[in-house]
């Protein structure tokens, strides 16, 4: 009678059961995926908005999350926004600064800077001439 927990458990682990440091480890794998698939991503591109649009300055050409294009004009930090002028007619508005979901103006930050190259950009041929001539 007392060895019936004895063969219980003998059975559980001859089934090929993790037990509970398998599924503390499955849990844990599925924390980290999550974190790095779902979490980091969303972080970093939330880093890169504030960064975007902390850098604006007056003359930049903005497109807004309602899709008003304009040119910044003033920028007011203490109110944390910033008034664009839009159109021919130069109407000029005050908006956010979360609302700017994109700067168009194009800026050459660092002309010497190396080219960031892909994973794929290794397999490109680079010097196609070569091949055309033989």
């Amino acid at each position: 009678m007392n060895n019936l927990p004895i063969l219980a458990q003998a059975s559980n682990n001859a089934n090929g059961g993790f037990g509970m440091w398998g599924m503390i480890l499955i849990y844990g794998l599925i924390i980290v995926a999550v974190y790095f698939f779902l979490l980091r991503p969303n972080s970093k591109k939330k880093k890169e908005e504030a960064e975007m649009r902390n850098s604006l300055e007056i003359g930049d050409e903005i497109t807004t999350i309602g899709g008003i294009v304009g040119r910044v004009v003033a920028i007011k930090d203490e109110e944390d926004a910033l008034i664009i002028e839009t159109g021919s007619d130069r109407v000029k508005m005050k908006f956010k600064k979360w609302c700017i979901s994109s700067v168009d103006t194009v800026k050459d930050t660092n002309p010497n800077a190396p080219e960031k190259k892909s994973f794929f950009s290794r397999f490109k041929k680079e010097d196609k001439t070569v091949d055309a001539e033989k």
